[in-house]
């Protein structure tokens, strides 16, 4: 079998596209998802009955079925209710936000809840409310607390934004898919793109471990 190496430098600049759409959606979702997901895990652990069951639904709803499944109705299903074709690329963002909210609502849930109830109990008798409670009492150091479990689940969503090209989004696996299937040159690119998820995925992960080991040195 022939192989030509020389169809990925070729390809760099498109590739460069790609991979840069896989990051801004990667950032994207990790930051809404962040965010939404601190408030619903402040929902899920709320003393307000209909709050937390309506919380509890949402992240079960999402933890419960495949990433997948959820791309495919979002990419569908707006356009028939709404009228609007959102498109491809513009869609993801939204899928990848309000799905890996779930999941990071979870691991702020576990942060919240390692704080000691006794901090909870001296920021009420400084008479904090509940929401400068949770603003400098709280989250803080809840945020510390999982600061490497965020970083491990962005990993996880940054390869996950590769199943956004069965919609037709162009990914880093999505431009490297449309080269490969033009150019008949199918081992060369997806053994490019495999390299850069290992190099990337792999260096990543020794830093959260690195990160890891330093945060438990200074507690």
């Amino acid at each position: 079998m022939q192989l030509d190496w020389s169809a990925i430098p070729r390809a760099a600049d498109f590739l460069f596209e790609g991979f840069k759409y896989s990051l801004s959606l990667t950032a994207f979702a990790a930051v809404v998802g962040i965010v939404f997901g601190t408030l619903l895990a402040m929902a899920r652990l709320s003393s307000i009955k209909p709050l937390n069951i309506a919380a509890s639904i949402y992240v079960n709803l999402f933890r419960s079925v495949p990433l997948l499944l959820v791309i495919f109705w979002f990419y569908i299903l707006v356009p028939l209710i709404t009228g609007y074709d959102v498109g491809a690329e513009r869609s993801a963002y939204v899928t990848f936000a309000i799905f890996e909210a779930a999941y990071f609502c979870e691991i702020m849930r576990a942060g919240i809840q390692s704080i000691p109830r006794g901090q909870v109990g001296a920021g009420q008798a400084l008479g904090f409310t509940y929401g400068q409670n949770m603003r400098y009492v709280i989250l803080p150091q809840a945020f510390r607390n999982v600061v490497p479990l965020l970083l491990t689940q962005t990993i996880i969503l940054f390869q996950d934004t590769s199943l956004v090209y069965v919609v037709g989004a162009t990914d880093l696996l999505g431009a490297a898919d449309k080269i490969a299937h033009r150019d008949n040159t199918l081992v060369e690119m997806y053994l490019a793109v495999a390299v850069v998820y290992f190099v990337i995925s792999f260096s990543l992960s020794r830093a959260v471990k690195a990160l890891h080991a330093r945060i438990a040195i200074i507690r």
